[in-house]
């Protein structure tokens, strides 16, 4: 349970200091970079060091998941929040419209944190040369 709190914690702190300019976007990784990472812990920390790794993915992806982007579960629960608050559900051309920016957003993080990697991936292999 502490190491899900730290987990959270850090992403918070992390993606706080991101949207006020304290911290670098270059951190976010994807597919690649999980990749990448998973190989490093194989062969560091064996099949237990890539069990922890698993458990961190799983609590980073759940918490991306309760975010209130339109899309996600937490948009959903954002949703409803609005349907609470007025007595009655959002239209459906609104909700509609909230899911395209949703999924234009999830996209979007998606091609940035891929080309991350692929910057990483470069980064990495120019500096094996030397």
């Amino acid at each position: 349970m502490s190491e899900t709190y730290f987990v959270v914690d850090r992403t918070m702190n992390y993606l706080g200091k991101l949207v006020t300019g304290r911290e670098s976007a270059d951190q976010l990784s994807g597919p690649i970079g999980i990749a990448r990472v998973s190989g490093e812990v194989a062969k560091v920390g064996g099949v237990g060091g890539l069990i922890g790794l698993v458990a961190l993915l799983s609590v980073s992806i759940g918490l991306l998941n309760l975010f209130p982007v339109p899309l996600l579960d937490g948009g959903h629960l954002l949703f409803y929040a609005f349907e609470a608050v007025r007595g009655r559900p959002l239209s459906e051309k609104t909700q509609e419209i909230g899911f395209r920016i949703g999924l234009a957003l999830v996209l979007f993080l998606m091609l940035f944190a891929a080309w991350n990697d692929i910057l990483n991936l470069g980064a990495s292999w120019s500096g094996r040369g030397s």
